[in-house]
């Protein structure tokens, strides 16, 4: 396997060259009502930078204000930062709680008509692809991925075809259009520097009639509100946006989708708490990490104590949509004042 190359070190005044300006009204609905909603610098690695999310007052979306420009984005997103997250996450969950997660979530998706050809966007390794064969023998899955895992899962034949890069990436939707049955979206667009763009180009590779799984963060959840910069989903610096479930679903329909599917339960992970106490500590002295291993494993044990409740009230961390695509051309009609991306409908 390559290795990474090293990560620079960044000053503080470097770290700033990253951001764009500040906004000052909601990249989704236009709204000026903004308030901070966390403030936090880079919570694994502690490199240079402080990060902001703020929540709109009208429409609820979440976002990072100010935004990485692209050249921040490639530089939080390299493959050794990759797995340093992996690497982390892997201590909340077991390598076993994953692929179970990962089989449950196909096998709820197996009601959908059998696909010919599926492309998971966000792949990453791809372990999502692996299991859900079992459930769809006779589908292709194809991967894409902004970093080298998607070209790892290929040489794994965990996929078939990487791409490598966003939906957004120029020549991509042309080259991917009217390709594919299924396309899902798994904790993908809370990353993309443009939700909307993202699901306009899902659209684009999708045959008409086609279906769409959606499963992101729910910046509405109580353990957000709980657990403040604590909480592991606002994931400063890679976290851009968070959508709550009714912002999605709009968007959705007013891109011509049937929305089948609203999913608030089976979604949620059982890591709020243990994550929590894990960021607290991740860069403590060792002997203060070594005295907090008994509270992880108490915050773990909760955690999964208390996931049937919280996975069925508003403690539930993540939501998932399934929506069959139009069959008809989208005629593109004006966004509402200030937003950044212009709606599209039904022609």
């Amino acid at each position: 396997m390559p290795t990474s190359p090293p990560t620079p070190y960044v000053t503080s005044d470097a770290a700033d060259t990253f951001l764009e300006p500040r906004r000052e009204n909601c990249p989704w609905c236009g709204s000026a009502r903004l308030r901070a909603r966390v403030g936090a610098a880079d919570p694994l690695r502690h490199r240079p930078g402080a990060f902001q999310l703020d929540r709109c007052g009208d429409c609820a979306h979440t976002f990072q204000n100010p935004r990485l420009t692209a050249e921040g984005l490639a530089f939080f997103h390299r493959d050794f930062y990759e797995r340093q997250l992996e690497e982390f996450a892997d201590r909340l969950l077991t390598l076993q709680e994953v692929r179970r997660r990962h089989r449950a979530t196909a096998h709820r998706l197996s009601a959908l008509p059998e696909p010919e050809s599926w492309l998971d966007v966000g792949t990453g390794h791809a372990h999502f692809p692996e299991a859900a064969k079992e459930f769809f023998p006779y589908t292709s899955f194809d991967g894409l991925d902004p970093t080298a895992r998607v070209e790892q899962a290929v040489m794994e034949e965990r996929i078939e075809e990487a791409h490598r890069g966003y939906l957004t990436t120029p020549g991509m939707t042309a080259r991917l259009r009217a390709r594919y049955d299924v396309v899902s979206m798994f904790r993908h667009l809370e990353q993309a520097p443009d939700p909307r763009a993202e699901l306009r180009a899902a659209l684009a590779v999708l045959r008409p009639g086609g279906h769409l799984v959606v499963e992101v963060t729910d910046p509405c959840s109580a353990f957000a509100l709980l657990l403040g910069r604590w909480w592991l989903p606002y994931g400063q610096p890679r976290t851009l946006h968070l959508m709550p479930p009714a912002n999605l679903r709009a968007e959705l329909e007013a891109l011509g989708c049937t929305v089948l599917v609203t999913d608030r339960s089976s979604p949620h992970i059982p890591y709020d708490l243990s994550a929590a106490v894990a960021l607290a500590v991740a860069h403590a002295h060792p002997l203060l990490r070594a005295t907090a291993t008994p509270a992880l494993v108490l915050a773990s044990e909760l955690d999964h104590l208390l996931s049937p409740l919280s996975r069925r009230t508003p403690f539930s961390n993540a939501y998932r949509l399934v929506a069959r695509t139009p069959t008809r051309p989208r005629a593109v009609v004006p966004a509402a004042p200030g937003a950044t991306q212009p709606r599209s409908t039904t022609a």
